[in-house]
């Protein structure tokens, strides 16, 4: 009896040293090197703000989470953005090889990434969808993010050039529904005449004037600037109005014209 009392005893003793050994270390191999990644990254344990680093559109933290905690990988179509943080998917999934990868920029940094995929340069721009907004001649990138050219062609109707096409958002209520305030929109900043109706990134004075986001229209009497928003009332595209890009509405295969 007292044999059988020892033993039981020193079987709970060893389940309470593997519990907390396990509490100390409970990350698997695979969150372990996704920790590393983040921290490389610089967003140490913050996974929301590397989904931002990869360019991930959405609800982030789900996404993050599902792979951190349910699948225990990375799909595969992440490679190229971990890669220009200079992270090998390989490692981060499987732990082959080295965690470091080249990041020169004949390999993953060019204006458009070669292949299928098109890159597409958020800018630090904002067009008024009320009033105008004056941005910098130059404003500054924000983040680079990758789109197939399948979906391109699908939206636009062709693949332009590397760096022509931008992400921009916009402030205000005029283009409500259709583009809400603060959401990126996809800009082919090539276009700087009027080819259809469409919503299009104006300016309706001198450069100074700021830029508007609004549909334009043709009409009997001529060209017209008009808001989805019927709260503001259309109004006659100026004379000295200018161009400045055409846009499309992301997440839709849907064109305006």
């Amino acid at each position: 009896m007292m044999t059988s009392i020892v033993n039981s005893m020193f079987i709970d003793s060893g389940k309470r040293d593997v519990y907390a050994a396990r509490m100390k270390n409970q990350l698997t191999d695979f969150q372990r090197r996704f920790e590393e990644a983040m921290a490389h990254a610089g967003v140490a344990n913050n996974r929301a703000a590397f989904g931002v680093k990869l360019g991930l559109e959405g609800n982030q933290n789900q996404k993050l989470y599902n792979w951190f905690k349910r699948d225990q990988r990375v799909p595969d179509d992440q490679r190229r953005p971990l890669a220009a943080l200079g992270i090998s998917i390989d490692w981060l999934n499987n732990g082959d090889g080295e965690m470091f990868v080249d990041r020169t920029p004949t390999q993953v940094s060019p204006p458009a990434t070669p292949g299928d995929y098109v890159r597409v340069e958020q800018l630090d721009a904002t067009g008024g969808m009320g009033g105008a907004m004056v941005n910098e001649d130059h404003p500054e990138v924000i983040r680079s993010v990758e789109y197939g050219e399948a979906y391109i062609r699908a939206l636009i109707g062709f693949v332009p050039p590397p760096g022509r096409l931008k992400l921009v958002s916009g402030t205000g209520d005029s283009m409500r529904p259709v583009i809400e305030p603060g959401e990126p929109t996809l800009m082919d900043s090539g276009v700087t005449t009027f080819q259809g109706d469409g919503i299009y990134w104006i300016g309706l004075g001198d450069r100074h004037d700021g830029h508007q986001i609004k549909m334009l229209q043709q009409r009997g009497d001529g060209l017209w600037v008009v808001s989805a928003n019927p709260l503001y009332p259309p109004f006659p595209f100026p004379e000295h109005g200018r161009i400045g890009g055409r846009l499309y509405i992301r997440h839709k295969i849907e064109r305006f014209n």
